[in-house]
């Protein structure tokens, strides 16, 4: 996957830098370098990028400000001298922050972070669409789809996950993190640190556990409450 990404930044040097780093960083396009967020809001507008370098204190238009102009699907990080913009950054749900000058280590590991973030909402999107993933299994890449999903255990470092019940599972190697961040948000929810649920297979919720087929899940303190918003969107009461 390759990543289409730009920079802006009022300093020729901090810009050049960066410029370096994205052109010899596997995985990045570098379609652009711009002076001013002015200068560059009509291209990133028509031609969104994956990923934008943004310095925050420029002329005219600041970082912070212009990223709250952006499309949802372009990820910021930004770069800036001044500590003190860290957390201004962030609630423009920023992808990351990065502090001038700016280390290729730091520049990099930013770049992976990115990607990962990206491949995941892209997997995410198709079984939304598509109502099925392929998981590796045993050397294979076994179809699965969707619907036919009751619930997910952790095991170590391996996957367990339950079709129609437990009449039939398959493991596979990968973390539960990257299987919970490739789902549909909203049909399933992690409700334990070892446990994803299909919310759509839950046919009872039984003191502080949720039942699917034969199964009792538990929930963990710290789910609780992304359990109990689904309950109140869903509940008549």
């Amino acid at each position: 996957m390759t990543l289409r990404c730009a920079i802006i930044d009022d300093e020729p040097l901090a810009a050049e830098l960066l410029a370096g780093y994205a052109e010899r960083t596997p995985g990045l396009r570098l379609t652009g370098v711009y002076g001013s967020a002015v200068a560059a809001m009509k291209d990133l507008r028509q031609s969104p990028v994956d990923l934008l370098f943004l310095d925050i204190q420029m002329p005219e238009l600041s970082g912070l400000e212009f990223a709250r102009l952006l499309p949802t699907e372009t990820r910021v990080v930004f770069t800036t001298a001044f500590d003190r913009y860290a957390v201004d950054g962030y609630k423009v749900n920023a992808a990351g922050y990065l502090l001038k000058p700016v280390s290729y280590e730091q520049f990099a590991a930013t770049v992976v972070t990115v990607a990962e973030s990206v491949a995941a909402g892209r997997r995410r999107s198709a079984a939304a669409r598509d109502g099925f993933v392929y998981v590796k299994s045993e050397y294979k890449l076994v179809r699965v789809d969707l619907a036919d999903i009751s619930h997910i255990e952790g095991v170590k470092d391996y996957v367990k996950i339950y079709l129609g019940g437990r009449r039939r599972a398959l493991m596979s190697l990968m973390s539960m993190k990257t299987l919970e961040d490739s789902l549909p948000r909203g049909q399933f929810i992690r409700v334990h640190r070892s446990f994803i649920v299909n919310m759509a297979k839950v046919t009872m919720i039984d003191c502080g556990r949720i039942v699917v087929g034969e199964d009792y899940i538990p929930v963990s303190e710290s789910y609780k409450d992304r359990v109990q918003e689904y309950i109140d969107d869903h509940c008549l009461q």
